[in-house]
């Protein structure tokens, strides 16, 4: 979840639709979610027919039709979009606030690593209006916790490259805190619309070793560098891989899943 000193993430708008620059990096190298998280989706969900909002090239989305959801996935990238279908996934180009839902209700609606680029008062109102009464709204991001050297040297080297980024860039480390923070915000907006019952928040702790050429693959799909020239980034990743390099080449990643999860109430 983005943080920002110039305003809130969904406004800025180039950044979010700036992930498809290079759409097999980013499915390649974002990792996908834990297998705890879409059981426990499955098992809140009154049904199988999911809205993925910000679906990008359908990471989750195919998690979930591993275990028999159908899922429709909403993105306004057109780059984004048409790779998600080329892996089988129907997709529809809108911003979520304006997707036209011509009618249609679904079982559940969930965002991954895309919630906080929707406006949270419309993202909020249009979720009420697709789901079906007892249906679930969800939203998650993965956090990653890479060892300290690993973490600041990509921090001093993004200082270097981008010096007025405008994103608070000290939350990285103790990231896990401000994404809960964030995920909380967000049930909060949900409650305050109306209709929907208490948040739930849900965390996922899990790790897994990762290769210097993994992570350097990782780095430049992140919303501060997707924006870059692959010269711009050189020398951050140049600093991440020396870092990694004096660990042997790989590292453990201590990953934390943050979501938050609202049902909406059933009609009496």
């Amino acid at each position: 979840m983005v943080t920002s000193e110039s305003g809130p993430a969904h406004r800025h708008r180039q950044m979010a639709e700036s992930f498809g620059a290079d759409v097999d990096r980013y499915d390649r190298a974002r990792m996908a979610y834990p297998d705890e998280l879409i059981a426990r989706i499955m098992e809140h969900s009154p049904g199988v027919d999911l809205v993925d909002v910000g679906c990008g090239t359908g990471i989750e989305a195919r998690q979930l039709q591993a275990v028999g959801a159908t899922v429709l996935g909403v993105e306004p990238d057109a780059r984004m979009a048409a790779y998600a279908r080329s892996r089988g996934l129907a997709v529809e180009e809108s911003r979520f606030e304006d997707w036209d839902t011509a009618g249609r209700t679904f079982d559940t609606v969930i965002a991954a690593q895309a919630w906080h680029w929707i406006d949270p008062v419309a993202g909020a109102a249009k979720v009420r209006d697709v789901l079906r009464p007892g249906g679930l709204f969800a939203a998650f991001w993965n956090v990653y916790e890479p060892p300290a050297p690993v973490g600041d040297a990509l921090l001093e080297g993004l200082r270097q490259v981008v010096p007025d980024l405008p994103l608070g860039l000290g939350a990285m480390k103790q990231a896990d805190k401000t994404y809960e923070a964030g995920a909380r915000q967000v049930g909060e907006r949900f409650v305050e619309l109306g209709g929907f019952a208490e948040p739930e928040p849900w965390r996922f702790s899990w790790s897994r070793d990762v290769t210097r050429e993994e992570w350097l693959d990782f780095v430049p799909t992140q919303g501060f560098l997707t924006r870059l020239s692959a010269e711009q980034c050189a020398p951050a990743l140049e600093a991440v891989g020396a870092a990694i390099d004096d660990l042997g080449g790989a590292f453990t990643l201590n990953t934390v899943t943050v979501g938050i999860a609202v049902p909406l109430r059933r009609v009496p």
